[in-house]
């Protein structure tokens, strides 16, 4: 059976104004009902609001009808209800109880909202590391579990990484940074040649990219290439619950996803370095050959005479720190994705930005320490 149509009818008892509803007041019957309620005030003559509801006549009633009656009466939490039931009584109170207006508008200049951004970015920064250093003390707790019983590192699935993460990764960084190696013999030429020193430019080439360069362009490649890789990797595993379903059957996810990605890029990092610091140095004597009298035994020669060994192992001891962060980052923020593809994107970005900008404030902290213990 349909339900009846709500009623509206104003009236005026012992001088009051009162609004008279009845009929269904529910979500589904309540469709054209402001024309007839302007139609009931133009019949009563008086566009004013009643303070008094009389809703005895209401056969039924939700809480979409509830907030539409208190409207007719002045939509106020003093507007007197009056009904026939104790349970639409119940739905009047609930829904007078919550009515409230709006908060209005904020208007900020663009210093003050400015500060506020500012503000927001600063306490979340605050959290994220928080919650960052609680992700790296349950790796190292799994870690010393894993070392623990050696039978826990899977090895086969950190080979695996190490060919996504290292073999393939040998072309870019390969090229980029022999393409680096020629930009700064270049560069070194043409200022040196001011004052006759232009053979320097091996010098250059070489402590640039065995203590920064190298290991630097090598760990920015590899945020954007595997660490990114990681986060998609893991967010979609989390927007498919596939994370939930290996906590259900009892498995650690920082154990089987996370430690062999962070293994292998420890282990890869080093190497990805050391091969961007020999194709560097490559793309330096193929610069200078062309801008110099120089041949490439003469490079290498000047180079060995010149370039000292702790110069290749500052950049090979940050490596593997290097490499730790990434992958971290990476895998944490993989873990962080919640619900929706759009998701795995922001994320994605925000640990390829987050990578970065550790790896170059490690770097400034490592160049801090080699230089006040004179490496």
């Amino acid at each position: 059976m349909a339900d009846a149509e709500p009623t509206i009818r104003y009236t005026v008892q012992a001088g009051k104004p009162v609004v008279e509803v009845g009929g269904a007041w529910t979500v589904f019957s309540l469709r054209g009902f402001r024309a007839k309620a302007a139609k009931a005030r133009e019949a009563a003559g008086s566009a004013k609001a009643a303070r008094l509801v009389d809703a005895s006549g209401v056969k039924r009633l939700d809480t979409a009808g509830a907030l539409e009656i208190l409207e007719l009466a002045g939509g106020g939490p003093d507007s007197e209800i009056k009904t026939a039931e104790k349970a639409h009584a119940d739905i009047f109170e609930v829904v007078q109880k919550n009515m409230c207006e709006a908060p209005p508008e904020r208007h900020l200049n663009w210093f003050a909202h400015w500060l506020e951004e500012v503000g927001h970015n600063t306490v979340n920064l605050y959290h994220q590391g928080i919650n960052l250093c609680e992700f790296f003390g349950e790796i190292l707790f799994v870690f010393v579990e894993a070392c623990l019983e050696p039978r826990r590192f899977r090895l086969s699935a950190v080979v695996r990484q190490m060919y996504e993460v290292w073999v393939r990764a040998l072309v870019i960084v390969g090229v980029l940074c022999f393409l680096i190696g020629v930009v700064i013999a270049y560069q070194g030429v043409q200022q040196l040649k001011q004052f006759g020193a232009e053979i320097f430019t091996v010098e250059a080439v070489g402590i640039g990219m065995f203590r920064e360069l190298g290991v630097l362009l090598t760990a920015i490649i590899v945020a954007g290439r595997s660490g990114s890789a990681f986060t998609a990797q893991i967010g979609t595993m989390q927007v498919n619950q596939e994370v939930d379903a290996m906590r259900t059957i009892g498995l650690n996810p920082v154990e089987w996803l996370v430690m062999p990605r962070i293994v292998a890029l420890v282990i890869s990092m080093p190497l990805l370095a050391f091969w961007g610091d020999m194709t560097g140095l490559l793309g330096g004597a193929v610069a200078c050959t062309f801008y110099l009298d120089f041949t490439f035994v003469q490079f290498f020669e000047r180079l060995r005479d010149t370039v000292g060994p702790w110069h290749f192992y500052t950049g090979m001891i940050k490596a593997p720190v290097f490499g730790a962060v990434i992958a971290t980052i990476g895998c944490f923020e993989g873990l962080q994705v919640r619900g929706s593809a759009e998701s795995v994107g922001q994320l994605t970005t925000r640990s390829v930005v987050e990578s970065i900008f550790c790896v170059i404030v490690l770097d400034a902290i490592f160049s801090i320490i080699f230089l006040l213990a004179n490496v």
